[in-house]
């Protein structure tokens, strides 16, 4: 009998890989995507060697540290995606819950829940992987800065609402960036917002001239500090 550890294991991220691998054995057939795919423009995310979503994770990197190879990585990832559709294995897809009250992400998990998901998951209907395809490629056609699930349904949107939730969150007075990150991190809704894509968004708004660093951009991660300027 055909259980959901044979097949592929799809998982985002090498921590969520971490926390699955002892529960699924050595043996376990793991890929692991990098890209994270609720944020950044997606025209041509299915098109090696994905050269618009390459540079915009290249702007996103913080400045003062080379970045990972993303060329090389997001072609290699959508070639592997796109053979994985012409195979008959299944495959289980670990994914979070990235709503506000019950947010929960796979590398958080602790074993008991994993193997608690593991038992609850259920093959996808054709009607469903339809219904799923057909959001995708609506996503890709819109092209959004950033994608958030609610509903069960994709919604496409600029960076202004995060935007706007960043500079809420921003005093007047220096404040650590660390916390600031976390802060925003736990009020996003829909989508896992890192502190990579947030920091980013923080520097674009001092470019704008709404917030400020007291630090240079290239500064000590740990040790930035930022505020809100006056409007």
């Amino acid at each position: 009998m055909m259980t959901m550890s044979d097949g592929w294991q799809l998982v985002c991220g090498d921590l969520a890989a971490e926390a699955v691998r002892p529960l699924l054995g050595a043996a376990a057939r793991i890929e692991v995507l990098h890209d994270d795919l609720a944020v950044g423009p997606l025209l041509d995310v299915d098109e090696p060697p994905c050269a618009v979503r390459a540079a915009f994770w290249d702007g996103v990197w913080p400045p003062g540290s080379p970045p990972p190879a993303f060329a090389v990585q997001l072609a290699e990832e959508a070639e592997w995606l796109a053979a994985l559709a012409r195979q008959a294995e299944p495959v289980t897809l670990w994914h979070g819950d990235s709503g506000v009250r019950r947010r929960r992400a796979v590398a958080l998990c602790s074993p008991q829940q994993l193997r608690d998901c593991q038992r609850q998951a259920r093959p996808l209907s054709a009607e469903r992987r339809a219904e799923l395809a057909g959001q995708w490629r609506r996503a890709v056609a819109e092209n959004g800065g950033v994608r958030r699930w609610r509903d069960g349904v994709f919604h496409s949107e600029d960076y202004r609402l995060v935007d706007g939730m960043l500079l809420c969150l921003c005093s007047r007075d220096w404040q650590p960036l660390p916390p600031l990150l976390s802060q925003a991190m736990r009020c996003c809704s829909g989508f896992f917002a890192t502190d990579l894509f947030l920091a980013w968004r923080l520097r674009e708004l001092a470019r704008q001239g709404r917030v400020g660093f007291a630090e240079a951009p290239e500064a000590d991660f740990a040790g930035q500090r930022v505020r809100r300027l006056a409007d």
